[in-house]
């Protein structure tokens, strides 16, 4: 064949066979490019009475054009939201509504969440009737059922009080205050369809803030009742601490050890900073996430036990500021009770329980808290030794360890706590047999429900007001419950900063 010849045949059929080949492959190319990806994390097995949604867009190339989100139950299709996408192009796209199911026309029962999303980019063959993400969804609009059944009367701020409710189909049932929610428990018969809250009163409720029952299922539909209560309010003391530096010469090192030893003089009074607002405030949420540890059962019995021969000399919920060098420096809440007795005194369990925390808790030194079950806890701190593990079983009245000045402490003392849910209360109310028979039996009671026996009333005549009924005797060198306010011990200071 002659140069010629071939040079022909050359430019009729292989350079065109090749652009044909060329124009294929950036076809192919084209097409293969990923469409657009929708993620809900976590992804919905429920559409309730509201139901929030965010679907999360991803596309590779061309930037996001459009989206529609709808539900498909049989032949029925309800478009929950259509948006299409403008300005500059953009490869993810967040997407958040809200649906009412209620609304949409649906019976409740199976059907189908379809996510549909188109991007910019061209390709020959478009597919953007195709969902791009498909789940299956239960539709539930049916609240569960909820009846307060009984609830302690009178509350007292910063103390506590019980309340029973009657649920059916619920997977969640709890007490609100405010933001606060104290979960309840299952109790009685199953067939009885009985929780059990136990709740605190923050020391700084304000007035007006109702408490109010709560029962969830798994779609998220809700029903909530009022629970109606008498609740007095209560003054709390102030105190001044004056901070010495060889005070802080001396602690600082132990409650920042990452310091790695002592602390230059000048930035003494930054360092104690740190410590009572940072230390303090993960002290606090340490407390509150101890909380989930605890018993969907009562493990105590009786009245609450303040240790032998010591005396209150630091109040719950007192207000403390902090002077050094002559000059206040800060302000903070002392939660719980401090009690002053011999050195290295033996520290007894309030009641029985389980061991949920046994070591360091930052400005609380070396600590112990118990779970008693149904969110009730006592923390013991700045323990000079521990002598009981995590987990372990403990009776009332078990030595658990002594005292000491581990942490931020002036000197030998027990810290001492009660805390419903990790928000601390009073322990006077604990420490009164009758307070407790008044304020947690007789709801328990007027249910029928015999959780603790030994603090049942033997009636379940409607609870007297606080100010008919017989003032309770106060423990050792406390005042009455009314005014929260401890005597002091005449014993040089050795709190808790």
């Amino acid at each position: 064949m002659s140069r010629s010849t071939f040079r022909f045949w050359f430019s009729i059929i292989v350079i065109p066979t090749f652009l044909v080949i060329a124009v294929l492959a950036y076809f192919a190319w084209r097409q293969s490019v990923p469409g657009v990806r929708a993620i809900i994390d976590p992804a919905p097995r429920w559409i309730a009475v509201k139901t929030p949604l965010t679907v999360d867009l991803i596309a590779v190339r061309g930037g996001l054009r459009s989206v529609e989100i709808r539900l498909k139950q049989g032949s029925a299709r309800v478009v929950l939201a259509q948006q299409v996408f403008t300005g500059p192009p953009s490869n993810t796209q967040r997407v958040g509504i809200q649906v009412a199911g209620g609304t949409l026309g649906l019976r409740e029962g199976s059907a189908t969440l379809d996510v549909l999303a188109r991007d910019g980019f061209w390709r020959p063959i478009r597919v953007d009737d195709r969902p791009v993400l498909t789940l299956p969804i239960t539709l539930d609009f049916s609240p569960p059922s909820l009846e307060v059944v009984a609830a302690t009367r009178y509350w007292a701020q910063g103390g506590g009080g019980l309340v029973v409710m009657r649920s059916k189909g619920a997977s969640r049932v709890a007490v609100g205050v405010g933001r606060l929610a104290f979960p309840a428990y299952a109790a009685g018969p199953p067939d009885g369809n009985l929780y059990v809250a136990l709740v605190a009163l923050p020391w700084d409720n304000t007035s007006g803030t109702p408490i109010t029952g709560m029962a969830q299922d798994e779609a998220g539909n809700t029903t909530t009742r009022n629970v109606a209560v008498e609740i007095k309010p209560r003054r709390f003391k102030t105190d001044v601490i004056d901070i010495k530096e060889d005070f802080l010469e001396r602690k600082l090192p132990e409650l920042l050890p990452e310091r790695g030893g002592a602390i230059p003089r000048t930035e003494l009074l930054g360092a104690f900073l740190t410590v009572n607002r940072d230390r303090r405030k993960q002290a606090e949420e340490m407390k509150r996430a101890l909380a989930s540890k605890t018993q969907p059962r009562p493990l105590w019995d009786g009245a609450f036990m303040q240790p032998r021969n010591t005396k209150v000399f630091s109040n719950f919920a007192e207000t403390r500021t902090y002077r050094y060098q002559g000059r206040d420096v800060d302000t903070q809440i002392h939660f719980g009770y401090d009690l002053a007795a011999v050195r290295h005194a033996p520290v007894p369990a309030a009641n029985s329980g389980t061991v949920v925390f046994a070591g360091p808790l930052l400005i609380y030194g070396n600590a112990v808290v118990l779970d008693h079950g149904l969110g009730l806890q006592t923390l013991y701190g700045h323990l000079s030794t521990i002598g009981v593990k995590e987990g372990e079983q403990i009776e009332k009245g078990q030595e658990l360890g002594r005292t000491g000045d581990t942490g931020l402490a002036l000197g030998d003392h027990l810290h001492y706590e009660v805390l419903i849910q990790g928000v601390s209360v009073t322990p006077l109310e604990w420490w009164d047999a009758r307070w407790i028979r008044d304020h947690i039996g007789r709801p328990l009671r007027e249910a029928s429900l015999p959780l603790v026996q030994s603090i049942m009333p033997e009636s379940a005549h409607d609870q007297a007001p606080p100010s008919r009924r017989r003032r309770a005797v106060p423990p050792r060198s406390q005042s009455s419950p009314s005014s929260q306010s401890p005597s002091r011990s005449t014993a040089p200071r050795v709190e808790s900063p």
